[in-house]
């Protein structure tokens, strides 16, 4: 018989951590992947419920390999979780080209495979969810930290669009658009300790729960936190000159 799970890329760090707990918590067999395989382990361990595949996910055809391990498996997904991805800070011609390659790989390509992989099975289901994380760089440019931002608004367009074409099949498909959040994801990109950032933050426990929620209300795009919503709107009340000047302050 085939075993229905929630499926969790990154899911060695960060918001993939929590989002292990909160869906662990809600009694879903799951799948963890990520590249850390110790770190994978200790999470399984804790939380009873889970397969763990150690995989770089931003090596080549990574998720046609992911989605073959899943099928031998004989495990359906019944909920993805999209939220391996990376950002990194840094002028355009200052940061590494295949590094930055990699990020669009990643946050992009790898992400809609794995959505495109999963849509069938949940159609015969008749139900199914798609959480993609994005960011509230989603909503504007980002000078300083250019192509994390542009990644995070295709990551948003494409949702919003499956989140329309699939509404009337039962699959829910939702964007997470956190802002600042407690995790590793800004020492890694190279903003840590930046305090316009910091001031607000939300934990990843507020961030992953929110997300959870807009996903089984079916709500196109989640985006947790007030100060957010106000970062998200501002090209409602700002030209999108000033957006980008402000974000351009806020990197330095």
């Amino acid at each position: 018989m085939t075993k229905l799970v929630t499926l969790i890329t990154g899911a060695s760090a960060g918001l993939g951590v929590e989002f292990a707990r909160q869906y662990a918590a809600k009694g879903h067999e799951l799948v963890l992947v990520a590249r850390r395989r110790d770190r994978l382990d200790a999470l399984a361990a804790e939380l009873g419920k889970a397969r763990v595949v150690a995989m770089d996910l931003s090596e080549p055809h990574a998720a046609s390999r992911l989605l073959a391990d899943i099928a031998s498996a004989g495990e359906q997904v019944g909920t993805l979780v999209n939220n391996a991805g990376f950002g990194l800070v840094g002028a355009f011609d200052a940061l590494d080209s295949a590094r930055q390659r990699q990020m669009v790989d990643l946050n992009c390509g790898l992400l809609a495979e794995l959505a495109h992989g999963v849509i069938p099975g949940m159609k015969r289901l008749g139900h199914g969810g798609i959480l993609n994380v994005a960011s509230v760089a989603s909503f504007q440019p980002g000078p300083g930290m250019a192509t994390y931002f542009a990644t995070k608004a295709f990551v948003l367009s494409l949702s919003e669009a499956l989140h329309e074409e699939y509404r009337k099949t039962g699959i829910h498909v939702s964007a997470l658009c956190p802002g600042p959040t407690a995790t590793e994801f800004g020492d890694v990109a190279g903003f840590g300790g930046n305090s316009a950032v910091d001031v607000v933050k939300m934990t990843a426990e507020q961030v992953v729960a929110a997300g959870i929620k807009g996903l089984e209300a079916n709500k196109a795009v989640v985006v947790p936190g007030v100060a957010n919503k106000i970062s998200a709107n501002s090209s409602r009340f700002l030209t999108r000159k000033a957006v980008r000047k402000v974000v351009g302050i806020i990197k330095k």
